[in-house]
């Protein structure tokens, strides 16, 4: 039998730990995305309204918070793959579901150094990012194959490679979106002649 802990067997104790725990991840994500700039741990517990101990508790480094929330912001643009080919037209879903993708790299800048550390350490891997990048864009394709909107051709790493290509190359969000259109626009089925 596993020993429970004299905070487990507290009623509700679980609850609030759990909703703790997605606070100090809510929290990181907004002061994590929206700036350049790192972001004292202790500003992040101030703004999750939890103690600092409470944040290392869940979070004993900053990488593993950083690691939690890229998996989280990751998880959530994936998931987001099936809502979009739900609430339309599967290449509206490509170019929109993409303009996601485009906001979750490019928020990526203020956790830049934690977040080489923690792929340096090998808790995320490229390829389990592109796994999952790969798994949302076959969403979308295979919907446009059913409704022959999208081109059958196209495997779903040649467009998350073309994505990547794109965020690394472009000079600035206005080339970036409008080569991401370009993308998309390649992806159409044509009508054959």
């Amino acid at each position: 039998m596993i020993p429970v802990s004299e905070f487990e067997r507290r009623p509700g104790a679980r609850r609030d730990a759990q909703r703790n725990r997605q606070r100090i991840i809510d929290a990181a994500t907004r002061a994590l995305t929206t700036g350049p700039d790192p972001v004292k741990m202790e500003t992040i517990a101030h703004e999750a309204g939890v103690g600092v101990g409470t944040l290392y508790r869940n979070f004993p480094s900053r990488e593993a918070l950083v690691e939690e929330v890229y998996r989280s912001q990751l998880t959530r643009l994936c998931a987001m793959a099936a809502q979009l080919v739900a609430d339309h037209p599967p290449a509206d879903a490509m170019r929109e579901w993409m303009r996601r993708y485009q906001d979750f790299v490019a928020t990526k800048h203020g956790m830049a150094e934690a977040l080489r550390a923690v792929i340096a350490s090998g808790a995320i891997s490229s390829g389990q990012t592109r796994e999952h990048i790969d798994g949302a864009i076959a969403t979308i394709l295979d919907a446009g194959r059913r409704d022959g909107s999208l081109r059958a051709d196209v495997p779903p790493a040649d467009v998350s490679a073309s994505m990547a290509g794109i965020m690394l190359t472009a000079a600035d969000v206005d080339q970036a979106t409008r080569m991401l259109q370009l993308l998309v626009d390649g992806l159409l089925a044509r009508a054959s002649s």
